[in-house]
This record gives structure tokens, C-alpha cells and sequence, in this order.
């Protein structure tokens, strides 16, 4: 593996798993770098396709999203940095792909838990490939003013902190991602700072030793220090050794081996990785302490030593003149995310949408403030949940059975109305439930179900202003007007439409006040004189008796009831009722499986 440096500025990287903070942490890296453009090219997420919104500073900017590896990589040949945000089921295949594309060099895998044997596959064939592969169970690894692989280092404040913005002198790897944190902060306090830092990742197999790491740094002319932290377990350090005795490091080196607590413990210790469990004394942190101070790297007696250690090197190499001034260098200002800003109180950003009438916010959504769990737990019906949503209150039981019987007895009306007719030609026409419904749903205005708000609202007004009923249908018709919920094509004087009588009946029984519908019998009883079929209709029952639960119920005052009316909530229960039909409609017709409707010649007048 022993190359040199494995990234830049302008490294460019895959990030396969749609994760969206630690990609736009990656990105607010580079925008405090300095960089030209950001260092994610693509974002791979298996079955989606697209653009990904993200912030590059204070521009907004779209980032592909690819549904495979290999689309990515073509389409982005100059990325060559894959890292895996991937679950530890699926990331040793996805590595894999990555690690065959002849475009990747470096696979940074965050899971932990990986299989030995898996991850064994992917550190020979990288090895074999002439590649690179950081983790399992890594963070992963920055290059200091260049490159950030995901949540490495933390918090962009942790990140100024630790002078990351910009390169010092040290070169760093750990394989603990945890303490990483720690040593850029200790590394930052006594010396001019990182310039790479990887953590191999704690599994018992990592894709790469801390001794590939410090070969690497040796050939890299700005690191002039290679700070390593190893943990008890494994026998990694030992390579490590070997290449210190045969004198393949040049610059100096300090290491700790963390861990040492582990004799005072009786029986063996299993740390927080899977590798940091010691196997016998050649495993222990004494012993490779030990073994890497007798190699010639700087170890301290203890870890609170560590840094003391760090700063006696860094200093030494700065009086023999091998270490330059590092010039200052401000960050710019990475701008907060609204929601945090919002948060914290430094802005006032105005809302896009109000609504009163529900809120999902909690642990349980709510309608009209009345919990989820409440309306299960009363027993309230369909009904009841109009009356929340639509009214914004809790209506008597008698309102919201009158609603449930109005939906009820207005679902459906046979084939050959024209709702349920064009929901049964889309139907057929092999169309979705969804367009066959609009397309039925469509058809519903002023000669089809509209009807009712209209009835309500000419009743209201007539009765509001104390016209007699012949005073009111002869003004009506003066106006060109026909009276909206008076008359219907098949029932007559002699044949009542049972609907209209079984509201009647209900509201008769459960209403305070019928006074709008016993008007609307009225208007009947002269309209009948006029002609057999004029007839009050299902709509003008429904629009006057509403107009009754409204005033009745006493919970509505008289201009939040003719706002009701005006808006048009008698037309939304029609809409609401037909709706099950002309879904039924639509099911009816894919169950029999119809053919496309063609309408007959015979049924049509061709006329010149």
C-alpha cells in the first residue's frame, strides 16, 4: 500500500447511503477550506434517481443521485474516493462493487460489524488492485484545508478549534474514531496541527494497519511527525515495530497504546471495538508499549503524558529549523442552517402555511387538538372526525350522525350518473384508482351534486328575509333562476325520494330546530302545484337540514354560518360521499376486468 498522499483539494467522492448531514458536513468542510467546488460529486441511493438539495456556503446547489454504483462512477470518472454510509449487511457488497470500478481507489466503510470474512475478501482484493480501503468501523480520515470523508473531527466549531482549515505538520492515525476527536484537540493545542488524520477503524480486521499509514506519512514531505494511538487487542502495532527496526520511518514517531487499565481487571476485558481485546501478553498495551519505545518511537509512561510527549517532538523539529512557520489563515463564516438559527433565536424566518385545524408535531398526530389515541378511545366515527377537521369542535352525537347518514345515502347513485360514468370509462381505459376518481370527482358542480350548497344558500337567504315561498319561487324565476334542491327526473309528487324522507325523519327526531327545512316544504308544496316532479330532492333536504344543525346546535354563530355556506362545506359532503362510490365504480370495473368503452353509433344523432 505504501504511496504517499490520498487526498487533495480536488478529491472528489461518491458517498453511497443518502445520509444528508454528514454529506452537507462534508460540504460546509470544503466551503471552510476554501475549496472551488465541493468534494461530494454523486450521492448513490439504490432505486432513487435525481438531484439532492444542499448548501456549498451560502448557495444552495444539486447534487446527483444515482440508483447504482456503476452509473455513478460512469457518469463522475474523476471521483475516486467511495464512501460508505451503508448498513453492516449490505456494506461489504457495496464495497466491492466500488473496489472493482476502475475509477475508485479509496472505500472508507463507516459500519461496524461487518463480517471477518467479508471484510478479509475486500482487504485482499484492494491489496491485489493496488487500493485503498479505510474501516470497517472507521469515521474515516481528513486531509487538514482538503478533504473530510463524512462526520470526521465532529463539529465544524471542534473543526476551527482543531485548525483543521488549513494543513499543519503532523500526520495522525488512530484506530479509535472516538478518541480521534481528542488527539486533534491535543495534537492542535502543541503543535501547527494536523495534516492527515485517519482512524483505521476498531474491527478485528481494519482494511488498512496504522504501519500503512505512517509508511505513507513518511513519504509525504509536509508531515514531519506521525502521532499514533493503537489500543490493547491484535498484534497491528507489531508491524508497526518491525518497520521502525528496519528503519523504514525516518521522521520521528510518538505512540501510545491505550488500554493499560486492562491488568487491574481479574478476568479478560472487552473494550468498546471489536479488535480491543487482548489475546494473551504479546496483545496487551504494556507489551506494545514496550516493544515500539524499544524501536525507537516516542512513548510516553502514560497517556496524560501523551501530550507532553507530542509538544517535546514538535518543538525539538521547529529550534533544528525542519518545521516553517505556519502562516495564519482565517476561516470564512459558514453560515447556520435556518432550523438552527430559528432555534437558537438569532432570526425570524415567516411561515409558508397556516392550519388550524391538525398537527403532527407530537408524539401522536391531533385533530382540532383532540389526540389520536382520544378519538380511538371515545369511539368516535367518521363523522366526528368531519366535525374536527371540518368545524374545528366537537359537534353533539345527533350532527355527526346526521353527517354519516347524509355520506351514506349520497356514495353512490348507480352507473349512469355522470361521475360514476366517466370513473367507469377511465376505469376501463386501464387507468389508475387515483385518475379514475379525479375524472369521476371532475363532473361534480353546478348540475351534479353542487346543488346543495346552492339550496342552502337560496333557502337561507329567502327564509333570513321572510319571503313567503310563492313570493320566493317566483323571484327565482324572474331571475332565470330554477330553484336548487326542488325537482328530479324519476320522483314525483307519488313517488317521494326515500332519502328525503328518511333525513326528515331523523332530523324530526334528534334536531332542536327544523325551521330552514319545514321552509323548504313550503317551497314544495307550491312548486308541486306547478308541475308533479318539482319535488324537494336529496340535495335540498341535505342543504336545508344542514343550515338547521348549524343554527340549532347553538355552537355556530349566524356569520360563521353563512361563511360555512359560502364556502362551500355542503358541496365538500357530496364530494366526500361520492367519492366511495366512484372508487367502488373503479374496483368494479378492474375485478370484471372491462374492456375500453367505446360509446355506440346508435347512441349518437349525427346531425349536419
Amino acid at each position: 500500500m505504501t504511496t504517499g498522499q490520498l487526498f487533495s483539494q480536488k478529491t472528489q467522492a461518491l458517498f453511497y447511503n443518502y445520509k444528508q448531514l454528514p454529506i452537507q458536513r462534508m460540504i460546509d468542510f470544503d466551503f471552510l477550506c476554501g475549496r472551488e467546488t465541493p468534494s461530494v460529486a454523486g450521492i448513490v441511493n439504490p432505486g432513487s434517481e435525481g438531484f439532492q438539495k444542499l448548501f456549498f456556503g451560502q448557495e444552495e446547489i444539486a447534487i446527483p443521485v444515482h440508483s447504482s454504483i456503476e452509473a455513478a462512477c460512469t457518469t463522475h470518472p474523476t471521483a475516486d474516493v467511495f464512501i460508505n454510509f451503508a448498513s453492516f449487511r449490505s456494506a461489504a457488497a457495496s464495497s466491492m462493487a466500488a473496489l472493482k470500478q476502475p475509477t475508485i481507489r479509496v472505500v472508507a466503510i463507516i459500519a461496524e460489524g461487518v463480517p471477518e470474512s467479508d471484510t478479509k475478501e475486500l482487504i485482499a482484493y484492494a491489496r491485489a488492485n493496488n487500493k485503498v480501503v479505510i474501516g470497517p468501523a472507521t469515521v474515516g480520515g481528513i486531509q487538514a484545508g482538503a478533504f473530510r470523508i463524512g462526520d470526521t473531527a465532529g463539529t465544524l466549531d471542534n473543526i476551527i478549534q482543531c485548525k483543521l482549515y488549513r494543513p499543519g505538520s503532523v500526520g495522525f492515525v488512530s484506530k479509535s474514531g472516538g478518541m480521534s476527536n481528542e488527539l486533534y484537540n491535543t495534537i492542535a493545542r502543541v503543535t501547527d496541527g494536523i495534516y492527515e488524520g485517519i482512524a483505521i477503524g476498531g474491527d478485528v480486521f481494519p482494511g488498512s494497519t496504522l504501519s500503512d499509514h505512517v509508511l505513507r506519512f513518511n513519504n509525504i514531505h509536509q508531515v514531519k511527525m506521525m502521532v499514533v494511538l493503537g489500543e490493547l487487542g491484535g498484534r497491528d502495532e507489531y508491524s508497526l515495530v518491525d518497520a521502525l527496526k528496519e528503519g523504514k520511518v525516518q521522521k520521528p514517531v510518538i505512540a501510545w497504546v491505550s488500554g493499560t487499565c486492562a491488568r487491574l481487571f481479574k478476568s479478560e476485558v472487552q473494550f468498546g471495538h471489536a479488535g480491543a481485546k487482548s489475546g494473551g501478553e504479546l496483545e496487551s498495551a504494556q507489551a506494545k508499549n514496550q516493544a515500539l519505545r524499544e524501536a525507537g518511537a516516542v512513548v510516553p509512561s502514560s497517556y496524560e503524558a501523551f501530550e507532553n510527549a507530542i509538544k517535546e517532538t514538535f518543538e525539538k523539529l521547529v529550534e533544528g529549523g525542519k518545521i516553517p512557520p505556519v502562516s495564519v489563515v482565517k476561516p470564512p463564516q459558514i453560515p447556520e442552517d435556518l432550523k438552527t438559527a430559528i432555534k437558537s433565536g438569532k432570526v425570524r424566518a415567516p411561515t409558508h402555511i397556516i392550519s388550524t385545524i391538525s398537527d403532527d408535531r407530537g408524539e401522536e398526530p391531533c385533530y382540532a387538538g383532540v389526540p389520536m389515541s382520544t378519538i380511538i378511545e371515545r369511539g368516535y366515527g367518521v363523522g366526528d372526525v368531519i366535525s374536527l377537521l371540518w368545524f374545528k369542535r366537537s359537534l353533539p352525537h345527533y350532527c355527526t350522525q346526521f353527517i354519516e347518514i347524509c355520506i351514506m345515502l349520497c356514495a353512490d347513485h348507480g352507473p349512469c350518473v355522470s361521475g360514476a360514468h366517466n370513473a367507469i370509462v377511465t376505469a376501463r381505459a386501464g387507468k389508475d384508482l387515483v385518475s379514475s376518481l379525479v375524472s369521476g370527482l371532475l363532473t361534480i358542480g353546478p348540475r351534479f351534486g353542487g346543488a346543495i350548497d346552492d339550496a342552502a344558500r337560496y333557502f337561507k337567504d329567502a327564509y333570513d328575509k321572510g319571503l313567503a315561498p310563492d313570493e320566493f319561487v317566483e323571484s327565482m324565476k324572474k331571475k332565470g333562476i330554477r330553484v336548487p334542491g326542488i325537482g328530479h327526473r324519476i320522483k314525483s309528487r307519488d313517488n317521494r325520494d326515500k332519502r328525503v324522507q328518511l333525513l326528515q325523519q331523523y332530523a324530526h327526531t334528534h334536531f332542536p330546530s327544523v325551521k330552514y327545512m319545514e321552509y323548504a316544504v313550503k317551497v314544495e308544496t307550491y312548486t308541486l302545484s306547478k308541475a308533479n316532479n318539482l319535488v324537494l330532492n336529496v340535495d335540498g333536504a341535505i342543504g336545508s337540514l344542514f343550515l338547521d344543525l348549524l343554527a340549532g346546535s347553538g355552537m355556530f354563530g349566524k356569520q360563521e354560518i353563512d361563511e360555512i355556506v359560502e364556502i362551500g362545506y355542503l358541496n365538500g359532503l357530496f364530494v366526500l360521499a361520492r367519492s366511495v362510490g366512484l372508487i367502488g365504480h373503479t374496483f368494479d370495473q378492474k375485478r370484471l376486468k372491462q374492456p375500453l368503452y367505446r360509446h355506440p353509433w346508435e347512441d349518437v344523432l349525427y346531425a349536419k
